[in-house]
């Protein structure tokens, strides 16, 4: 599907009768709908399966926009200017007379708000009259989506269009930081925290496993194959899938490469796609060597973890 202006008149038109549909963005793929329309935000839970208490990130074009809905403050005016559009989402305190479902919330009075980077998905929120609400474009507890074919697989024709915007530059969820009081992460992503810290020159503290699930990422079950994972392994067992991200002498059919230069940056864009590819196989199972825990490493490493606990 061609980047032009009538896949994304195709996406509005659908948007506008309040379906779901699915958007390309720098992250992952998303499951979008109008955030201010209760009919369509249900959508979004239904399709995905996924729990009402598990609040949905919406997506705005700009700092304008978002004014409407939520209160800004110092630490968000920093990081917006830095890192937005971008792989950073914002919780924050919203307005009473906010037009925000109740249902993309679960009824808190905060709400996770991104820019996306995405020249499509940009491109399309500028020509809509309000926000979208677009988590992961995947059954929940499932792997996120990275390019059209994905979205297809995992929804079929129970979604009226997906506007293609090619393989997700960065491949891995976004960052996400509450800011309605001290800074804190909630979910490790495609930014890497030490820059945020860095801007704001501040101790950020970190809490992505909360008994109580303030933000998308943070179930324990999260971004799986649907195989059962092991991770650090030196070597895999008989007719074991093995994620590697430096190469190896031997080639074995049962190999796989998310890097071969150690690269974490190519690994994490490569690693959704090499867990849907394993399991589209036939295997049973899945083992991946040691990913070093630094930068983006720690982000893959959170999502393995998760995946681990099938």
């Amino acid at each position: 599907m061609k980047f032009n202006q009538s896949n994304i008149k195709k996406a509005k038109k659908y948007l506008n009768k309040n379906y779901c549909i699915g958007v390309p963005t720098e992250t992952v793929y998303g499951l979008a709908a109008n955030a201010y329309k209760d009919s369509a935000v249900k959508k979004i839970f239904n399709l995905k399966k996924r729990p009402k208490n598990n609040p949905l990130i919406v997506h705005y074009h700009d700092i304008d926009s978002l004014k409407r809905d939520c209160f800004i403050n110092d630490n968000f005016t920093k990081l917006y200017k830095k890192f937005s559009p971008g792989p950073i989402t914002y919780i924050l305190q919203l307005k009473k007379d906010s037009k925000i479902s109740k249902y993309v919330t679960g009824n808190k009075k905060s709400l996770a708000v991104r820019f996306p980077k995405h020249v499509l998905f940009k491109n399309l929120l500028k020509q809509l009259e309000y926000p979208l609400a677009a988590p992961s474009a995947n059954i929940s507890t499932k792997v996120s989506s990275v390019k059209a074919k994905d979205v297809k697989e995992e929804f079929g024709n129970k979604i009226k269009y997906i506007l293609d915007g090619g393989v997700c530059a960065i491949g891995i969820e976004s960052t996400i930081i509450n800011l309605t009081n001290k800074p804190t992460i909630l979910r490790l992503g495609g930014l890497d925290i030490s820059k945020i810290r860095k801007t704001l020159g501040c101790k950020i503290d970190i809490n992505i496993n909360p008994r109580k699930k303030i933000t998308s990422g943070q179930s324990h079950l999260h971004y799986s194959p649907g195989i059962p994972l092991r991770m650090n392994i030196l070597k895999p067992k008989n007719n074991e899938a093995f994620i590697l991200i430096k190469k190896k002498k031997n080639k074995l059919n049962n190999y796989f490469y998310i890097s071969t230069k150690n690269d974490l940056n190519e690994a994490a864009k490569n690693l959704y796609s090499c867990l849907r590819k394993i399991k589209n196989l036939g295997y049973k199972s899945i083992a991946v060597e040691k990913i070093p825990f630094r930068g983006i490493g720690k982000t893959i490493n959170d999502r393995l973890e998760r995946a681990s606990k099938f």
